[in-house]
């Protein structure tokens, strides 16, 4: 008898873990999310009768949901504030939709987010002014949307940030020094936006930066002579801003890059030791791949 209690007893342990779901409260946050964005009308929608770790795109780690990926999945309408209840959400890639509406500040409250990847939606409205909440992000991509405003102060405490690119919005004001803080970024794209002002000297902190775009703006003034200390810069372009000086690239002699785009037809000094043997001049593109 005792062993047929113990049969049991196992028996009802294994199902229940068979049965094991995410929380109320997660499944919640990812119902709002499926109807927010209209998922009747996704390319692959979720089966709500399945349990959630079936559901496309979303990775469930010990009942928890820690990823969701639904890149170019057609997603259309704004984005719930529900999402901070997904405090275990590592990855959030919504990238190459037609996700409109303001960013809700709630976003900025997913306390383990190290992805996020908002790229080619109609996003509007600015950036959360708490944005810098976001302790553990390492990637932020929101290219190609109509995010307005400026660049919010609060951005500069995101010291694990390794991507950032806000190119082709509507962002307008100055470049933060908080952003200089940034000391693990290795690749800036702020191009094709209404940004102007002079370029912070603190941007000379970031030397683990490989890529650096700040082309089609408005800044002006001289380029940080601090920029010198950018070693690992790879890509560099400043081409049509409103620069009233370029002297200070001369802190690149004897550099090689794979790309370097400036207005050289306004140039104010000789620029011959500058060695483009393995140098790239070419215009400014973004693109993206479902990983």
């Amino acid at each position: 008898m005792k062993k047929l209690y113990t049969l049991l007893f196992v028996a009802l342990l294994t199902s229940s873990f068979g049965m094991a779901e995410v929380s109320k409260k997660e499944k919640k946050a990812l119902l709002s999310l499926y109807t927010s964005t209209n998922g009747a009308h996704w390319i692959k929608k979720w089966n709500l009768k399945q349990p959630v770790s079936e559901w496309y795109g979303v990775k469930v780690e010990d009942d928890k949901v820690v990823e969701i990926n639904l890149f170019r999945n057609n997603l259309m309408g704004p984005l719930p504030s529900d999402l901070s209840k997904l405090e275990h959400l590592k990855v959030l890639n919504l990238a190459f939709n037609s996700i409109t509406g303001q960013l809700p500040e709630e976003i900025a409250y997913i306390p383990n987010l190290k992805v996020l990847k908002l790229e080619m939606n109609r996003i509007k409205g600015g950036l959360p002014s708490n944005i810098g909440s976001l302790a553990n992000l390492e990637e932020l991509t929101a290219f190609n949307n109509f995010i307005s405003g400026s660049i919010p102060e609060s951005i500069g405490e995101i010291k694990k940030l390794k991507v950032l690119n806000l190119s082709s919005n509507a962002l307008r004001g100055t470049i933060p020094e908080s952003l200089g803080e940034l000391t693990e970024l290795e690749t800036l794209g702020l191009f094709e936006n209404a940004l102007e002002g002079v370029i912070p000297g603190e941007m000379g902190n970031l030397k683990k930066l490989k890529e650096l775009v700040l082309a089609n703006n408005s800044f002006k003034g001289e380029i940080p002579k601090e920029f010198g200390q950018l070693a690992n810069l790879e890509i560099f372009q400043i081409q049509n801003n409103k620069f009233e000086s370029f002297k200070n690239l001369e802190v690149f002699e004897n550099r090689e890059f794979l790309v370097f785009d400036f207005d050289g037809d306004k140039r104010d000094f000789e620029y011959k030791d500058l060695k483009f043997s393995k140098t790239r001049m070419a215009d400014t593109k973004f693109e993206d791949i479902e990983e």
